[in-house]
């Protein structure tokens, strides 16, 4: 009786596992080809305001191809988020060794994800900073960039990235912000809306915070 329940509960673990090892790459193959529909971060935000009792807006946002987006947006992103993007697979060891030196010398310890990581982190992963958490973006971030180009990587991240309150995606962001296409963003629009990816849902692109980390991007 025991051994048999025991042998279900393995199996159960086991089917767990494969899932948890190959759904990821199903899903991500497809995004070679199209935007997925949504994402962990706008369910979560979406669920937030709902607890919050504001009023239930689903995030929404309005996908664009690469051509649509400006350079000066990819390139201050790039310089602001992730500058040896093209240079790693997936991880900067370089940066996280100047995080953990930074932290040894008892400095505030800085994130130092990827693009790709994020990527990930905001597709697949719920919200928390556990061990189990930690080792499966890890390989979320295997497969993205297993099974999609950098460039391609690069456009997700652009049109799924937070840029305020319920604002996702670079073509809204620069209508919400700046009341213009993505690819007529100047380069100091660009330079503030990379500036305040990491904190969207404080800081504001015409904040003084973005006026100072722009002023570096």
């Amino acid at each position: 009786m025991k051994s048999g329940l025991l042998r279900k509960l393995w199996r159960a673990v086991l089917w767990i596992a494969v899932a948890a090892l190959v759904g990821p790459i199903v899903l991500a193959l497809p995004l070679n080809f199209v935007q997925p529909v949504t994402t962990m971060v706008m369910l979560r935000r979406a669920g937030q305001r709902m607890v919050a009792g504001k009023e239930p807006i689903y995030p929404k946002r309005d996908i664009v191809p690469h051509n649509e987006i400006s350079d000066h947006l990819r390139r201050a992103v790039l310089a602001s988020e992730d500058d040896r993007f093209y240079l790693h697979y997936g991880f900067d060891l370089k940066e996280i060794e100047n995080a953990l030196e930074k932290a040894r010398r008892g400095r505030k310890l800085r994130g130092a994800s990827t693009i790709t990581q994020q990527v990930a982190k905001n597709l697949f992963l719920w919200e928390g900073r556990s061990f189990i958490r930690k080792g499966y973006e890890a390989y979320l971030t295997l497969v993205l960039e297993t099974c999609l180009s950098k460039d391609r990587i690069l456009d997700l991240y652009l049109n799924l990235a937070e840029w305020g309150d319920g604002v996702f995606g670079a073509e809204m962001a620069a209508q919400v912000h700046y009341r213009k296409p993505a690819k007529a963003l100047t380069r100091d629009e660009a330079a503030r809306l990379a500036a305040v990816l990491p904190a969207p849902q404080r800081w504001s692109p015409r904040g003084s915070i973005a006026s100072r980390r722009a002023s570096t991007i």
